[in-house]
């Protein structure tokens, strides 16, 4: 396994599942509950998103093959969501659309869309059709087991750097991401024009 391809990777996914963004929101859907409940509900969220991480890792390929979609196409529409979900971290804003209901239990709105929403499940797709099913597993792992711990440790962690270092945190996180997400649109760019060169080059000399 390429050590460094491996936490390139992690480093990749904790990044896009930001959870020093999702600090403040764990803190206070859990303000005035007992550590029982709150150990259980930083369980299930990071449950849940692990099952929605490993879900797309090894059906996103056979879901784009289903719908005709080449990885090219792919790269350059999830870079595209990359940079948007970087542009919402950088300038604090809410891009998404929300109906405003608080009807699903809060651990629940940390697993999905906090954690695991369309950033994660866009490069668990692009990452597995880079470096493979083997090491995307292990790393989605190892990211969701450092997420697990932050979260585990919120509120010290909240103590000791504070809401402002926090969102300075994400901000500088978000830039990475948006970078990221534009990485991905120029190289499927390039990657689309070379097999359509390549095809149409092919046909020229059948023809």
């Amino acid at each position: 396994m390429d050590i460094v391809a491996f936490f390139s990777v992690v480093v990749s996914l904790i990044f896009i599942m930001d959870p020093f963004a999702s600090l403040p929101m764990f803190i206070s859907v859990t303000k005035g509950l007992d550590s029982k409940t709150v150990r259980s509900y930083c369980n299930r969220a990071v449950l849940v998103a692990a099952i929605l991480l490993y879900v797309f890792i090894f059906i996103g390929e056979p879901l784009m093959d289903l719908f005709g979609i080449s990885m090219e196409s792919f790269q350059v529409a999830g870079g595209l969501v990359l940079v948007l979900m970087g542009v919402e971290l950088i300038f604090a804003l809410k891009l998404s659309k929300s109906d405003g209901s608080e009807k699903d239990a809060p651990w629940v709105i940390i697993a999905t869309p906090v954690l695991t929403g369309p950033g994660v499940i866009t490069a668990s797709i692009l990452l597995t059709g880079e470096y493979g099913y083997p090491l995307v597993v292990l790393a989605g792992t190892l990211a969701l087991a450092a997420t697990w711990l932050l979260l585990r440790c919120a509120p010290f962690i909240m103590r000791m750097v504070g809401d402002k270092a926090l969102s300075v945190m994400s901000r500088i996180v978000g830039l990475l991401i948006a970078a990221l997400g534009v990485e991905y649109m120029f190289t499927g760019a390039w990657d689309w024009v070379a097999v359509h060169d390549a095809a149409a080059a092919v046909a020229s000399l059948v023809l």
